[in-house]
């Protein structure tokens, strides 16, 4: 197994000896890890306070209501964030930049392009999915849609339809990857404080994707047989539009010197490399003798920091060196890639420090043995809760990070097999799928760059993500089932 993430930086196991100073019962513990998720929540909802600095307040609030020793709070707090950014950090900054270079050259349009000259103009919305399907791996959901967002006006313009008549599967699709495959930021970190590995939620998050695209252009084409009012600004924008947009390079900094997009087989090869080096390294784990020579090389190669390393090293070579960008606007390029994800990198180290605080205190194990002798499935507690606060906030990473923070310790005493752990971190993706409406911000992007009127938006994107939520945790649930049939 491709030992990328062990375990959280603090684990009951592992962690100094810290300790409340006073055995606090069951029943309290599990009040104040409730207060704790609903302060996090008025925090946020209420007051917009960002949620890197609410989860790390709760945390320390936290730590001192469990009556862990003062002189000891700031040692967890320092153990979280150094143990889970030192794991998931390199990972996130890697496919942010791969997927940085992929939109900048011009790949996502002449994937589009590709697909739409292939399936014909009647499949234009079958040909957005599966570039959905593509892109979504290494680019963030947002950046997709704004990228994808000229092609789908120059087909609406042609075809005389609604943009969401093209766009509402393919942003469908590309959601239910940014929450549920790696490198994106909620799943990664949500691995790092399980201890799961992500060669396997690759694999596994990979299969389960592939119906869902099917399922939401299925829904899509259900929910679009209905018009929806345009507004009048996005219809100013598609009128504009000619059918010469159809391949553009979509920015105007660095690299946009570049005459043409690069061919779609040198971007599905850039997108599919990595994945492919992931899984190989970790099917080779799998068969080969811990104790040989070549369980160590096939671990080195399907590391997921190396494998994006590489991707990365190809881009550049690919990309950069053979459409001449200079070495300053490459550079401006690789810097680019990472403000945006400062953000998230900050929210990532808080979840991390959330987890190892309910851990340390005795609240983790407190929840194992109520979910013990409550016998609810962890997998489709994991699910609930995401999807309760996702809904409640909006963020898929805040909510898979909080989710697997508070189900950690139930999952490190539950004697799951590695597996079974991936599942549980997946299915805890897909809870951050559903619900998406007025408090993501992902739903006001799909709603202002498409047209939609808000309540148009919560009858169409909002029930979308909802089934695809759905779906996905109950595909997940068939892997739980199936992984663990394997383990006995």
């Amino acid at each position: 197994m491709i030992p990328l993430i062990n375990s959280l930086a603090v684990r009951a196991a592992d962690a100094p000896a810290i300790k409340p100073s006073v055995a606090l019962g069951t029943p309290l513990l599990l009040t104040i890890a409730v207060a704790g998720v609903a302060l996090l929540l008025l925090m946020i909802i209420r007051f917009k306070i960002q949620a890197f600095v609410a989860l790390l307040a709760v945390s320390i609030l936290v730590a001192v209501a469990a009556q862990i020793p003062l002189a000891d709070v700031f040692t967890v707090v320092a153990n979280g964030v150094g143990g889970t950014m030192g794991k998931v950090a390199l990972l996130i900054a890697l496919g942010a930049v791969l997927g940085r270079m992929i939109e900048v050259s011009g790949g996502v349009q002449s994937l589009a392009n590709h697909f739409t000259e292939k399936l014909g103009a009647k499949r234009v919305a079958v040909a957005l999915t599966a570039v959905g399907f593509l892109v979504a791996i290494p680019v963030f959901f947002e950046v997709g849609i704004i990228v994808l967002v000229p092609i789908v006006y120059a087909f609406a313009k042609i075809a005389k339809l609604h943009p969401i008549k093209f766009g509402l599967p393919m942003a469908g699709i590309m959601l239910s990857i940014h929450v549920a495959v790696p490198p994106h930021p909620g799943i990664v970190a949500g691995a790092g404080v399980m201890g799961a590995d992500i060669g396997l939620i690759a694999m596994i998050s990979l299969i389960i994707c592939v119906p869902l695209g099917f399922l939401s252009y299925w829904v899509a084409s259900i929910m679009n047989r209905k018009d929806y009012e345009l507004l009048p600004g996005v219809r100013d924008q598609i009128e504009e539009f000619g059918s010469d947009s159809l391949v553009r390079v979509g920015h105007d900094g660095p690299g946009a010197s570049a005459v043409a997009p690069p061919r779609p087989g040198l971007i599905m090869f850039l997108i599919a490399a990595p994945i492919v080096q992931i899984l190989l390294g970790t099917a080779g784990t799998l068969l080969i003798n811990k104790k040989d020579y070549w369980y160590g090389v096939a671990s080195f190669v399907g590391n997921p920091f190396f494998a994006l390393l590489v991707a990365v090293a190809l881009a550049f070579f690919l990309l950069a060196v053979r459409r001449q960008w200079s070495l300053k606007e490459t550079g401006e390029i690789f810097e680019g890639a990472l403000p945006p994800i400062a953000s998230i990198l900050m929210v990532v180290a808080a979840g991390g420090v959330f987890g190892g605080v309910l851990q340390v205190s005795g609240i983790g194990a407190a929840l194992s043995q109520t979910l013990d002798s409550l016998g609810v499935p962890i997998i489709l507690l994991g699910f609930i809760i995401s999807l309760a606060l996702r809904a409640a906030q909006g963020s898929a990473t805040v909510a898979i990070v909080t989710t697997t923070g508070l189900l950690s310790a139930a999952v490190a005493q539950g004697g799951y097999t590695p597996a079974q752990i991936a599942v549980i971190v997946i299915a805890i993706g897909f809870g951050g799928l559903g619900l998406s409406h007025v408090t993501d911000a992902g739903f006001w992007v799909v709603v202002r760059y498409y047209g939609l009127t808000v309540s148009d938006g919560l009858k169409t994107w909002t029930v979308l993500t909802t089934i695809l939520g759905v779906a996905g945790f109950l595909l997940s649930y068939v892997a739980w089932i199936l992984v663990g049939g394997l383990a006995h």
